[in-house]
């Protein structure tokens, strides 16, 4: 048996490469080799949001509170409130954040594969956020 304290990591500012906007990022817990699991409690404060990215293994994301953003490459721009989960599929890319006038904070789940949990690209755009 291995006990986890969630808290003893300290918070992160997520960096500008990966977001736009004040996010802090908050590591709960990297599941020991060979369990894959890494789990995150990540607070975007309004108007700020991820990068578009993907999961190799895809993502789970539970919303704890605030008013949030999610969108899928193609697809409209979707509400997220506390109690949602919302999951993208592995190599699916997309982007989540807080709403323009209210932060948001989710739990974020995601598997590594060969090392790795995510891959970043391009910044959202205002003009992709605002539509």
């Amino acid at each position: 048996m291995e006990i986890m304290r969630v808290g003893s990591k300290a918070s992160a500012k997520g960096p500008s490469d990966w977001f736009t906007g004040t996010v802090r990022i908050d590591p709960l817990f990297q599941s020991p080799d060979p369990a894959l699991v890494q789990v995150a409690n990540v607070t975007f404060e309004p108007g700020a949001r991820t990068a578009w990215h993907t999961h190799p293994l895809g993502q789970t994301l539970i919303i704890t509170s605030g008013c949030g953003w999610a969108q899928r490459w193609g697809g409209p721009i979707e509400e997220v409130r506390p109690g949602d989960v919302v999951w993208f599929a592995p190599q699916e890319k997309h982007w989540h954040g807080a709403a323009p006038a209210v932060a948001m904070t989710h739990i974020a789940i995601q598997e590594r594969k060969d090392g790795k949990v995510v891959e970043w690209m391009e910044h959202v755009s205002d003009e992709q956020y605002r539509r």
